[in-house]
């Protein structure tokens, strides 16, 4: 029963189970045996001359045993309501430590009612059981149907209790699982984060027998240090739920920094190869960016200037975007000798955008190049292709329908267009080939935006 409001087991026990010793008969018998044989022979005839004699046999006997049986019942459900109302304790004990929900504190306080409504029937219980004592010997018949009656009514009160008891702890079944469940968790949450917190400490110091410094991979690892002293400290102190959720997050951080540290050779061996990787491109595209003075000569030779001019910077272009990459090689070189492994990374990611973009710059002056003279000497084999994408979108736009669909085939007509008037602008004694390639070029992707817009509709309207 609750310390609050009942009596310890133990003192109810004794109580309830409480007899008048049996011995005095037996004693009576041994003072018989020890008199003297004629003051003997004068008692024995007055023991079994009846008047105050006890009747060992009849309907009192049958009544005391009836009231007995029944002391005996209400005992057994005394003692099966202490040890529901026990267990139960236990689960609400179970559910508060966990569950702060108001489904969990309404469950404690009806416990609590419960506990009030137990006290009552039980100090009714020992009420009835200290009233009638059944070992008297001059315990009549109707002293022994009372006690009956009056136990009777004690068991059916404690068995009353014991139902609505009974039902109550069945509704606690999610309530308890739940806790049960989160309690389970506990213990391996915080014996895993305090694991992983060991194998970060151990690869930390793994990589710093190395000579890595690893100072954030430390102040990161010295930071759960408090969290640390909080999962010792116990969920009692903190709470079920917040000392898990403190594991988990120990445990994610604690992963994160031995993963780190494992990594940090690795790291370093990479970040050295790129370094020797990007000084080597730098000066290929240095030895390139050389080569660019020629193809702009022929250029300027061969063709109008709109063909060239917006290459023109391309040398000075490359020659500024290598110098920068080259300090910033050395910049990364710095990083990495004083293991700031996070700046050397990002220079080296600057210095690979630079020089992208300067091997593009190159690039695109031989590639301009090319591409000129190839249509300057057969100007029909782009203009084939570029009029086979716009035929294509037209039979596409056409499939099916008997006039195209505006939204279709207003783009389309104006892309012919513009093919017409990109050829006749070839006429003359300096064409502009450049500006003839880029105006195919942008009318072949209108045939293929318009392409693709035909199948997206056809494709949601079949689905």
């Amino acid at each position: 029963m609750t310390a609050t409001h009942t009596q310890p087991h133990e003192q109810r026990a004794r109580r309830a189970g409480r007899r008048r010793p049996r011995g005095g008969a037996l004693r009576d018998a041994v003072a018989l045996v020890l008199l003297p044989l004629p003051l003997l022979a004068a008692v024995v005839p007055a023991a079994f001359a009846g008047g105050g004699t006890r009747r060992w046999f009849g309907r009192g006997e049958g009544q005391r045993a009836d009231a007995q049986a029944a002391k005996d019942a209400a005992a057994a459900a005394f003692y099966e309501l202490d040890t529901a109302q026990r267990d139960l304790r236990i689960s609400i004990e179970t559910i508060t430590a966990v569950d702060r929900t108001p489904a969990a504190r309404r469950a404690a306080e009806e416990y609590e009612s419960f506990g009030r409504r137990i006290d009552e029937v039980s100090q009714g219980y020992i009420t009835a059981v200290d009233a009638h004592d059944l070992d008297r010997d001059d315990l009549d018949a109707g002293a022994a149907s009372r006690a009956r009656a009056d136990l009777h009514r004690a068991k059916e009160e404690l068995e009353r209790v014991k139902a609505d008891l009974d039902r109550f702890t069945q509704g606690l079944g999610p309530l308890l699982q739940s806790a049960e469940t989160q309690l389970a968790r506990l213990a391996p949450a915080v014996e895993r984060a305090r694991q992983a917190l060991l194998a970060a400490s151990n690869a930390l110091d793994a990589v710093r027998a190395r000579d890595f410094t690893a100072d954030d991979l430390a102040a990161r690892l010295a930071a759960l240090s408090p969290e640390l002293t909080k999962l010792n400290q116990g969920a009692g102190q903190h709470g079920v739920q917040e000392t898990i959720r403190r594991a988990d997050e120990v445990l994610r951080e604690a992963e994160a920094v031995r993963a780190k540290a494992e990594r940090l050779p690795q790291q370093a061996a990479e970040i050295d190869k790129r370094l020797v990787s990007l000084r080597t491109r730098a000066q290929a595209i240095t030895t390139r960016a050389g080569k660019v003075d020629p193809v702009l000569s022929e250029l300027r030779r061969r063709y109008s200037a709109a063909c060239w001019q917006d290459l023109q910077h391309v040398p000075d272009q490359a020659a500024n975007a290598v110098a920068q990459a080259e300090t910033k090689v050395r910049e990364a070189q710095r990083a990495r000798d004083e293991q700031r492994w996070a700046d050397a990374t990002s220079l080296l990611a600057t210095v690979r955008a630079l020089l992208n973009t300067t091997d593009e710059a190159v690039s695109a002056a031989g590639d301009r190049l090319r591409r000129l003279d190839e249509v300057s000497f057969d100007r029909e084999k782009e203009v084939e292709r570029t009029r086979f994408a716009l035929r294509d979108a037209q039979r596409l736009a056409m499939a099916g329908r008997s006039t195209p669909d505006p939204r279709h085939a207003r783009p389309l007509d104006d892309a012919v267009a513009r093919l017409e008037r990109a050829v006749a602008g070839l006429e003359g004694r300096h064409p502009d080939w450049w500006h003839f390639l880029t105006e195919t070029e942008s009318v072949r992707r209108t045939a293929a935006r318009v392409v693709q817009e035909i199948r997206d509709e056809r494709g949601g309207g079949a689905g």
